[in-house]
């Protein structure tokens, strides 16, 4: 890599108080009119965020002249360069976003992506690009899966261009870090905010399984190569918090601190199973959509929305495989599968805007409603997440039954006919055909552009496993989605068609008393309540108190419950060996 070419960021601790990184950018033979410009959103993110809104003071210089700045839009300025020596641009950047997607800097911990603040020199995104670091306070550590560069300088991390640098994250400071190879690959896991005791060998060791499971499944379990060289995972611990954001050969990770597994307990916690979940799942997506991806992003544009109708198959076929493939590793057994499974079908059924729009068209609305939920959204859309899992379920028991192939060949088929690049749902129909010996139109056209609900029934019992239905929460069954804390009962959503909607009750209500009793929490209330018969409710609502009369669904919507069919049809267990219990 020439460094006489090279673009260089320079990040600064400029003060950490204030949750300030200063960046210097150095840019050798800038055009004369050179632009430079902050993305508005990050891959993988569905929203435009505004990275621009952070940034301040940003001056420019060639040489000993300062340099005229224009600024042409809200993430866009323009350089009056003289055509003579390297433009040096200087800038802060107000970092205090614990997510996985911005920038955060104080006196403990540092992390950043690139599209936060690294700007972008409009003409030079192939040119070679570099970041390098200031003074680390004491004790820190730099932990990104960038190559580091071989030249002067060990703070120093190069990339091949702007799209691979802002494709790699950074976690800064004084934090634990560990080390496995899966399948003779390097990965490191570094964890921050971690309490005493945590047992960082446990997660080591099992985030290893996951990482050879899924390299076994792409490549086959002989001498596999995954398409990266070294893998980083990095790990804010928080009180109260979960995501994650996938990068090419990195993930970035929020989970609860008590999630975490501890020294000396052995019992595998809903919280932990959630945490192994999230990793398997940004795992599997350096291949499903950082490899294989959407054709509209195989050229990204940083300025605006990039449109696709396929999260359902990124998301949700990713969110299919990340519980799945924690059972085909051995971290969790069938029953506490079926349970995962269960979950996500019961969430899916309690959504009525399953029945308002298609998973492609939430795919497509993701910029405007998955990632700007309020109180209206599950009756005006639904999870291209959880209800893509369930397609994807769907499609591989279909097939499984079928008897020609499964789920899994699909993706190895598109994998290897598309070089590991961008697909379109043609590409998609095409592997479904080839592997399933017929073609899925009617399938796709109702599972992922329809609104009807999914043969899971069916499809269900015959994979072996029983179905049972069961009597939902009080709450539930009346279509409130609540938050019950030490400030009362507060009203978040009321579902459309629901009992409590045709009452009267809004989202934002303060729920006070059913039938003369005050309530801690609703549920409590079914005590005295009658089933089926109607109640009175007393809420509170912008300062006034209303009683309004509730009227049940005499026969409530309920929740299914999944286990290992005891008697199954001919041919079920042999479908479910293969499917969930080798």
């Amino acid at each position: 890599m020439s460094s006489a070419k090279t673009i260089h960021y320079r990040i600064e601790f400029h003060d950490p108080h204030a949750h300030q990184y200063r960046v210097t950018l150095t840019i050798p033979d800038p055009a004369l009119q050179q632009r430079l410009s902050l993305p508005v959103w990050i891959p993988g993110s569905y929203m435009v965020r505004e990275f621009g809104r952070h940034l301040s003071r940003l001056e420019a210089r060639q040489g000993r002249r300062a340099v005229t700045l224009t600024q042409l839009d809200k993430t866009t300025w323009e350089a009056a360069c003289s055509g003579r020596g390297a433009l040096e641009l200087s800038y802060l950047v107000y970092a205090f976003d614990t997510s996985v997607r911005t920038a955060f800097l104080d006196a403990q911990r540092g992390f950043f992506n690139g599209t936060g603040l690294c700007l972008r020199v409009e003409g030079r995104e192939l040119a070679p690009q570099a970041i390098g670091f200031g003074k680390l306070p004491r004790g820190w550590q730099v932990a990104t899966a960038m190559r580091a560069s071989r030249g002067k300088g060990a703070d120093r991390y190069v990339a091949d261009s702007y799209d691979e640098l802002v494709d790699h994250p950074f976690a800064l400071g004084s934090f634990w870090r560990g080390k496995f190879r899966a399948h003779g690959v390097a990965h490191e896991f570094v964890v921050a905010g971690a309490w005493p005791g945590f047992d960082g060998d446990r997660l080591l060791a099992d985030a290893q399984r996951i990482c050879e499971a899924q390299i076994a499944f792409w490549h086959g379990p002989r001498k596999p190569k995954p398409p990266f060289e070294r893998y980083v995972f990095m790990l804010n611990a928080v009180d109260d918090g979960y995501g994650g954001l996938e990068h090419r050969a990195s993930t970035a990770l929020i989970a609860k601190r008590r999630d975490l597994p501890q020294q000396g307990v052995t019992a595998l916690t809903e919280g932990y199973v959630t945490l192994l979940g999230l990793i398997s799942h940004e795992y599997f997506h350096t291949w499903n959509v950082k490899r294989l991806k959407p054709a509209p992003f195989e050229h990204l544009d940083y300025t605006r929305e990039n449109y696709t109708d396929l999260l359902w198959f990124f998301e949700g076929v990713t969110s299919y495989y990340d519980d799945l493939l924690l059972r085909r590793a051995g971290l969790i057994d069938v029953p506490r599968y079926l349970g995962l499974v269960a979950k996500t079908i019961n969430g899916v059924a309690a959504t009525p805007g399953r029945q308002v729009q298609s998973v492609a068209q939430a795919s497509f609305d993701a910029w405007v409603k998955y990632y700007r939920s309020d109180e209206n959204t599950p009756n005006a859309t639904v999870s291209y997440y959880t209800k893509g899992s369930l397609v994807a379920l769907a499609l591989d028991l279909t097939l499984r039954r079928e008897g020609r192939g499964t789920l899994d060949d699909v993706m190895r088929w598109l994998w290897r006919a598309s070089a590991g690049g961008p697909i379109d749902e043609t590409r998609i129909a095409d592997a479904l055909e080839a592997v399933g010996g017929r073609a899925y139109t009617r399938e796709l056209a109702a599972w992922v552009h329809g609104t009807g609900d999914l043969p899971l029934r069916d499809l269900l019992e015959a994979a072996g496993v029983a179905l049972r239905d069961e009597k939902p929460a009080f709450s539930a069954a009346l279509g409130l989605r609540l938050h019950e804390g030490v400030n009362g009962v507060q009203v978040r959503q009321v579902l459309a068609g629901s009992a409590a909607l045709r009452a009267g009750v809004s989202a934002g209500d303060e729920l006070l008393a059913v039938d003369g009793w005050r309530i801690r929490r609703l549920d409590e209330s079914q005590h005295w309540i009658r089933a089926g018969r109607p109640f009175e409710l007393l809420l509170a609502r912008d300062q006034r108190l209303h009683t309004l009369t509730v009227v049940p669904d005499a026969t409530p919507a309920t929740t299914l419950s999944l286990a290992p069919a005891a008697s199954p049809p001919k041919g079920a267990a042999a479908l479910r060996r293969a499917w969930i219990e080798t």
